[in-house]
């Protein structure tokens, strides 16, 4: 049994120098209280199993009774130091950090009062048992509190925060019982044996905790790298939109380190996506270039999951080669669409100047061949038909490629706005006179109050000059102009007396040579005006509409935002 026991007592030294080894290269590394704490509470356990072993079980002697004193005070610290590591993350009551300091300071003092410290086999005084029940008092309530809170915090933490919580938490319990075992059992018994090699188990799962070996790691990983390999797949292979980067990134991010929420900025500060709770103070970010991921974890994740938050750098560098792809795509299908739209404006330009110019072109033709092979056969009065049949003929055509390059420009989102300050009555009334001539007085323009407005004058002619000129041709006189001025902008609006526009033809009023079917035979047109009117509104961020007059004609109203 002796042999046993002394087999298990070298083990558990080398495990615990080993820990103690760990303990201080997290202490040099982290370089914050976090570290300390575990740090110191490593190193001692590890001081503890050396110094133990050095001095003798009978003391004599200064230097060898010090020497027990000392490993006895390490002894009272271990508990109080592992305490301090735990309750770091999550700071305890005030009534337990008075409990705990009052226990710790007292046990310190009696340490090293003149009381004897009994070998093993001989009497024990009262005083002494009552040390001890302070001292086993003092190491289980702290271990209960780290066991606990470490216990419980890993709950939610990711799979290798959680293992190495649970061996701390086990490791706390496990070295108290060993304590408790040790200062019951007798030398060499099976009860000596079994503490022992409780202390082992304590020792081997504080190395677990504190440093597990890499294959360990991996192993406790494995959900969350499948979990973590299906996002970077669907991340650089199904992602087209920034929305579905996000959502392929941020719930395994958060799930990685073991996140309440997690969010995607750019490189303005201003927020892509977000998932899950995004409150409060405990967060990991990993930056790159133009983008920022950030975690909103519990306290313990920078310490339990310093490998994963690493990971974390390694998704946001994903992240953002996934979201730079996605510019990209987005800009050749915004360049591609630009394409394809200057085409079919093109080709609809074609086609309709093709189409409208065919009638007046064919016309002006037969008129020039009857006057080369007729002319001298035709009396003064038939070639002056012909000539006003050509003057018109032409000016249909003038005003008609007129028409057709306004709505290249428009279509080619050619046009400038430049709005400049005016007299909105003096304006309209220029712009009445010349699109009404010699009917200027079937017109009649209200604008109740001076109003000056910022607004582009060439647009503004255009549209009052189509709507004007769409009223006198298809509607009946009077018509009136209003103008006023509503918020940041102003409303225009030309109402004639006529029938107004047919039901039939309402939904697509505004659509190219669109036109009513009774006008369409008595009345010369090509249909373009409100669509040329609606486009110019629309550049101007305006907009045209359509309204029935009262009681009857119809009515167009027209708002333009001022500058």
């Amino acid at each position: 049994m002796h042999a046993t026991v002394t087999a298990i007592s070298v083990l558990n030294s080398v495990v615990f120098v080993a820990l103690a080894v760990l303990g201080a290269q997290h202490w040099r590394r982290r370089r914050d209280r976090v570290g300390v704490w575990i740090g110191l509470a490593s190193l001692t356990l590890g001081i503890i199993v050396t110094l133990g072993r050095l001095v003798p079980a009978h003391p004599h002697g200064l230097v060898e009774v010090a020497g027990q004193r000392v490993n006895v005070e390490l002894l009272v610290l271990f508990p109080y130091f592992l305490y301090r590591f735990a309750t770091e993350f999550a700071p305890p009551t005030a009534r337990l950090q008075r409990v705990v300091a009052t226990l710790t300071v007292g046990l310190t003092a009696w340490t090293f009062s003149p009381m004897h410290f009994p070998a093993s086999g001989e009497h024990r005084s009262p005083v002494f048992v009552a040390y001890l029940l302070a001292f086993l008092a003092h190491w289980t309530l702290l271990s209960i509190v780290v066991t606990v809170r470490l216990w419980r915090a890993g709950r939610h933490q990711p799979s290798v925060a959680a293992n190495r919580m649970r061996m701390l938490s086990f490791a706390a319990a496990a070295i108290t019982v060993a304590i408790i075992g040790v200062a019951f059992a007798h030398a060499d018994s099976a009860a000596a044996v079994v503490t022992q090699a409780l202390g082992s188990v304590a020792g081997v799962a504080f190395l677990l905790g504190l440093q597990p070996p890499a294959i360990v790691r991996a192993y406790w990983r494995l959900p969350e790298n499948a979990r973590l390999q299906e996002a970077i797949t669907g991340l650089l292979t199904l992602a087209t939109t920034r929305a579905e980067v996000a959502q392929r990134v941020l719930a395994p991010s958060a799930q990685l380190v073991g996140a309440r929420g997690a969010a995607l900025y750019g490189p303005d500060g201003d927020a892509i996506a977000s998932y899950g709770d995004t409150h409060g103070e405990h967060t990991v970010r990993a930056t790159q270039p133009g983008l920022t991921l950030v975690a909103w974890t519990s306290p313990y994740a920078p310490f339990f999951g310093e490998e994963e938050v690493r990971l974390l750098e390694t998704i946001a560098a994903m992240t953002a080669i996934a979201l730079d792809r996605v510019r990209l795509f987005e800009q050749e299908h915004e360049t591609r669409l630009a394409l394809e739209r200057s085409n079919e404006v093109m080709t609809n330009f074609v086609s309709l100047a093709a189409h409208e110019l065919r009638t007046p072109v064919t016309t002006v033709h037969g008129f020039v061949q009857t006057l080369r092979h007729l002319g001298d056969r035709l009396a003064d009065e038939q070639k002056e038909e012909l000539r006003v049949a050509l003057e018109q003929q032409t000016a249909r055509m003038a005003s008609l490629v007129e028409q057709l390059l306004d709505l290249s420009r428009l279509d080619a989102d050619a046009v400038d706005v430049r709005p400049q300050e005016i007299d909105l009555a003096s304006r309209l009334a220029d712009v009445v006179a010349v699109a009404a001539g010699a009917r200027a007085a079937e017109v009649k323009l209200d604008v109740p109050k001076p109003v000056r407005a910022s607004v582009d004058p060439a647009i503004l002619d255009h549209i009052v000059t189509n709507l004007v000129t769409n009223a006198l041709r298809y509607g009946q006189a009077p018509v009136r102009v209003t103008a006023v001025q509503e918020g940041s902008g102003i409303r225009l609006a030309v109402e004639d007396s006529g029938p107004g526009v047919a039901r039939e033809i309402e939904e697509t009023l505004f659509e190219r040579f669109t036109r009513a079917g009774v006008s369409r035979d008595r009345v010369a047109g090509t249909g373009l005006g409100l669509a040329i009117a609606r486009a110019y509104a629309r550049a101007h961020h305006g907009d045209l509409r359509y309204e029935r007059g009262e009681p009857t004609g119809a009515r167009f109203v027209v708002d333009l935002p001022t500058a």
